[in-house]
């Protein structure tokens, strides 16, 4: 009687047919078609797609890609932070030091210095602003300040086994420190009006249609790419380590894990995702303020992942497309209303979609959603 043979299974493919396709034809709308509707088509013609629909879109791309950063660490390693907004702010802050730095003497007072700078009668930079000009060095701060931060905060938070509400409890209390130290006119970050005014980036005016469109297709782009690394990373035995985390990680450490390594790593890397998010975010949007560091808005990163469907893999496009979509219209049409109908959602998720909108989409439809 011959032994029984065991067939190693072949490593699946990253993506389906169908995922490669719709990703595909995603990267097409971003970088072709939504940009040639923008600047070519006439603003007479109905097919014509206005400015403020385009920084609209490419807001909430930004947006999505935070929602899948909070994914990783929440929805795949089961930590929930709800200290999100501040990396996503520093990354906004790092790049519009450069932004302000470019607009040298176009600004009110036709000054070296910011506007604010002058009017808070600041005689130079502070220290912190050196090399801010060049681009290079701001894209740098843009990776390097989220990652160090999330890197010394996540290393002594984790080494000290601390997970959970309590967890949660600290990283609000971080985005709600730094909120108040931003909100000072005396740090040099423009208090509580923040950085606006925006000239130029790299020699091209940030009012123009084509840097609009270029940044659009840049965070299309970013967002593609994000997706993809998620894709990778949960697919991986990286990925099924985070999940074991998840799952049971008193398990994992008894099988000879140490479990500080994985999480301190995805925290890092989340952290600079919605660092570089913030970054495209501000001279798409042309403003960016302390008011982006607010515990109620890192909640409401957290309330996009519920929704769209935690530990899925378009989950957290899905809702934060649906809830920043429906922010726009109530925030325009009934703005007294909003909150309550962000509470209603939230209600209504957990109650009857405990598993988002992907996960009753896949129930409904079958495979699609899930990593």
């Amino acid at each position: 009687m011959s032994a029984p043979t065991f067939a190693i299974p072949g490593r699946e493919p990253l993506f389906g047919g169908r995922g490669w396709t719709a990703l595909a034809a995603f990267v097409l709308a971003v970088v072709v078609v939504v940009p040639v509707l923008f600047l070519a088509v006439p603003e007479s013609s109905p097919f014509h797609l206005s400015a403020y629909f385009v920084t609209l879109m490419g807001k909430i791309m930004c947006y999505c890609v935070v929602a899948i950063a909070m994914n990783l660490i929440w929805g795949y390693t089961g930590i929930l932070s709800l200290g999100h907004g501040v990396f996503f702010a520093l990354g906004g802050y790092a790049f519009g030091m450069y932004l302000m730095r470019m607009i040298g003497h176009e600004g009110q007072y036709q000054s070296d210095l910011p506007d604010f700078m002058v009017f808070l009668d600041w005689k130079s930079y502070p220290w912190y602003w050196s090399f801010t000009e060049h681009f290079w060095y701001s894209a740098l701060l843009v990776v390097l300040v989220p990652g160090l931060l999330a890197f010394v905060f996540g290393y002594f938070a984790f080494r000290s086994r601390i997970k959970g509400v309590y967890f949660s409890i600290i990283t609000q209390a971080l985005t709600f420190a730094f909120m108040l130290l931003f909100f000072r006119n005396d740090t040099g970050f423009g208090g509580n009006n923040g950085f606006t005014d925006f000239k130029q980036v790299l020699g091209w005016r940030v009012s123009d249609p084509e840097t609009r469109a270029t940044l659009f297709a840049l965070a299309g782009l970013y967002l593609a790419g994000c997706l993809i690394l998620t894709r990778m990373l949960v697919r991986s035995k990286f990925g099924r380590v985070l999940t074991a985390i998840r799952d049971s990680e008193s398990r994992l450490m008894f099988s000879g894990y140490n479990p500080l390594w994985f999480k301190l790593s995805i925290w890092t890397l989340s952290a600079v995702l919605c660092g570089v998010a913030g970054a495209l975010y501000v001279p798409l949007v042309g403003i960016i303020n302390p008011g982006e560091m607010s515990p109620a808005n890192s909640i409401e990163i957290a309330i996009w992942v519920a929704v769209g469907g935690r530990g899925t893999l378009l989950g957290p496009i899905i809702g934060a497309g649906l809830v920043n979509g429906a922010k726009s219209f109530f925030t325009q049409s009934f703005p007294e209303y909003w909150l309550f109908f962000l509470g209603a959602l939230f209600v209504a998720v957990t109650l009857f979609l405990p598993h988002g909108v992907a996960g009753w989409f896949e129930r409904r439809f079958g495979k699609g959603a899930k990593a």
